[in-house]
């Protein structure tokens, strides 16, 4: 019997609609997961109350993800794209210490503004030897590109490498300020103060890389 050239062999439609189903699974699974990190943290999420907003079987978790870990990183991963998009719209073409500055109080007023899923992103920890997945990488990698450009600026005769680690060493004194100030662990520090701490950093760290390169020429 010959099959005419438009028709779909029925194998392979039920094969379509069980990718579609799968995608729709995935989908639904990650919505809620962000709903339910951005409003209770990662604490609150727990495997089977997903499920059940899902209207799924625990089981189905598994056949759209790997694990509960790659459903957290795909959650993460919408957060650094949303911080994207701020970081993105709050620069601005200026000096490389205004740029800077511009983009960390965007951080700042993202942690704020989404706590708990800025703190998932931290938080979040893989099992013991897994590595982390090359797309989660990319996007997380893609953060620290933003402070290339202020960072050639500052220090004109480093190379890519040295200023891709330079931005990492940056982001991190900046989290660490932002973090620190918002638990309030080491001491109490109002919004206003913690504002004028981070420019505080900024400057500061603007001034030593303005003198690295100068020491350099």
């Amino acid at each position: 019997m010959f099959m005419s050239n438009w028709e779909t062999p029925l194998n392979e439609k039920n094969a379509d609609a069980g990718a579609d189903r799968r995608t729709q699974l995935r989908d639904r699974l990650i919505d809620i997961a962000q709903e339910t990190v951005a409003a209770q943290g990662l604490g609150g999420l727990k495997a089977r109350d997903l499920a059940a907003a899902a209207g799924c079987a625990l089981g189905a978790i598994y056949t759209a993800f790997h694990d509960l870990d790659e459903l957290i990183l795909r959650v993460n991963a919408r957060t650094l794209a949303r911080l994207e998009l701020a970081l993105d719209a709050a620069f601005v073409d200026a000096e490389a210490e205004q740029a800077l500055e511009a983009m960390a109080r965007t951080y700042l007023s993202f942690a704020r503004i989404e706590e708990p899923s800025w703190r998932a992103l931290f938080e979040h920890r893989l099992p013991p030897g897994a590595p982390v997945p090359a797309w989660y990488a990319d996007d997380r990698n893609r953060l620290f590109s933003r402070l290339d450009a202020p960072l050639a600026q500052l220090l004109p005769g480093k190379d890519a490498t040295a200023r891709a680690a330079l931005a990492r060493t940056l982001f991190s004194a900046v989290h660490g300020v932002i973090a620190l100030g918002l638990e309030e662990k080491i001491a109490e520090t109002p919004p206003k103060l913690l504002d004028e701490q981070l420019g505080v950093l900024i400057r500061l760290l603007a001034a030593g890389l303005m003198m690295e390169s100068a020491r350099l020429i």
